[in-house]
C-alpha cells in the first residue's frame, strides 16, 4: 500500500495557504475601501464599476438629468428672462408648453457630481475635525454640455426619501457644478454655502478654491482643518437651527460683511423651504431673485 501521508499534508498546507491569502485579499480590499471613504475621494470608483463608489443610488442620478422631466424644467428656465433686481419688477412667470424645448438649441446635462457641505456638529465643534465628521453629501450638481442663448445653468438633484434622486432646482450659472467637479482621488471638495465659499481637503488640509473661500480663510493659502472649524464655529455656532438668529427670522442667509450676492441669484426652486425663490401662484412656477440677509 502506498503511504499518501506526504501528500495529504502538502494537499492541506496548500489548502490553508489558500485560505489565508484569501482572507488577507479580503482585508486589503476592505482596508482599501474604508481608507478611501477616509480620504473622501469625490469620484472613487470600485474596480469593474463605472459608478461613483460614494454616490449612493447613482444610477437613479444618471436617469434624473437624462429624464424627459428635468430636462423640459431645464428649458423652460432657460427660456425665462433673468430677473434684473429691480424693485418694481413683476414676478415672471415660468412658461408652460407643450414642448419647452423648442426653439433652443440642443444641449445635453453632464453627468452630476457630489455637493458636500460642512455639517452641523463640524460647525457647532460637538463634532471632531476628521473629513468623515466634517463634510457630508447633502446633494448632486450637473451643468450644461454648452451655454444655450449665452447661458449656462445648474440642475441641482436632492435625495429622494425611500432611496433615488430628484430634481430639486435649476439656477443659472454653472459654479457650483465647476468646483465639485474639481475633486480628485485622495482630495474631496466641498462648500461652505452660507459665503457660497468652496473648498479642497486634502487628508486635514483646507484649500480655498475662490476669493470667498479666501476671504474665509483670512487670507491664508490653507489651514487645518482644526484651524478651519475654529473659524466656522466663531461664524456661524450661533446661528445654528433652533437657535435665537433661526428662530427670528434670519434662517435665509448669513455671511461674511457684504451687501450683494456674489453669483447670479435668480432661481428656479421646485422643491421649496424658507427662503426659497420658487413660489407656486396659481399652480403656475414663478422666478424670483434670491436674496441674503447679511450680519455684521
Amino acid at each position: 500500500m502506498r503511504d499518501t501521508s506526504g501528500t495529504s499534508g502538502i494537499e492541506m498546507s496548500s489548502k490553508r495557504a489558500a485560505s489565508r491569502f484569501s482572507r488577507l485579499s479580503i482585508v486589503i480590499a476592505v482596508s482599501a475601501s474604508a481608507l478611501l471613504s477616509v480620504v473622501g475621494p469625490a469620484h472613487a470608483v470600485p474596480a469593474k464599476d463605472p459608478l461613483p463608489a460614494d454616490i449612493p443610488d447613482y444610477q437613479a442620478a444618471l436617469d434624473a438629468v437624462k429624464s424627459t422631466d428635468v430636462r423640459n424644467a431645464v428649458c423652460r428656465f432657460l427660456s425665462t428672462p433673468v430677473p434684473t433686481g429691480d424693485a418694481g419688477e413683476p414676478v415672471q412667470t415660468i412658461p408652460e408648453t407643450a414642448e419647452p424645448c423648442q426653439g433652443l438649441p440642443v444641449f445635453t446635462i453632464k453627468d452630476p457630481v457630489a455637493r458636500n457641505e460642512i455639517t452641523p456638529g463640524f460647525v457647532a465643534g460637538t463634532a471632531q475635525p476628521l473629513p468623515t465628521e466634517a463634510i457630508k453629501l447633502t446633494g448632486l450638481v450637473s451643468s450644461l454640455s454648452t451655454t444655450v442663448n449665452g447661458r449656462n445653468a445648474t440642475v441641482m438633484l436632492a435625495p429622494t426619501q425611500g432611496g433615488g434622486w430628484h430634481l430639486a432646482a435649476v439656477r443659472d450659472g454653472d459654479s457650483d457644478a465647476t468646483y465639485a467637479g474639481k475633486a480628485t482621488v485622495g482630495t474631496l471638495v466641498f462648500t461652505e454655502p452660507q459665503i457660497r465659499g468652496w473648498y479642497q481637503l486634502k487628508l486635514t488640509t483646507v484649500e480655498p478654491l475662490n476669493d470667498q473661500a479666501r476671504q474665509g480663510l483670512g487670507g491664508q493659502a490653507s489651514v487645518s482643518l482644526s484651524e478651519y472649524q475654529k473659524l466656522v464655529k466663531a461664524r456661524y455656532a450661533d446661528k445654528l437651527p433652533g437657535s435665537e438668529y433661526d428662530t427670528t427670522g434670519h434662517s435665509s442667509g448669513y455671511s461674511l460683511q457684504r451687501t450683494e450676492d456674489d453669483a447670479p441669484s435668480s432661481t428656479l426652486l421646485l422643491a421649496g423651504g424658507s427662503g426659497t425663490a420658487l413660489a407656486l401662484a396659481g399652480g403656475a412656477a414663478v422666478l424670483r431673485q434670491r436674496r441674503r440677509v447679511s450680519t455684521r
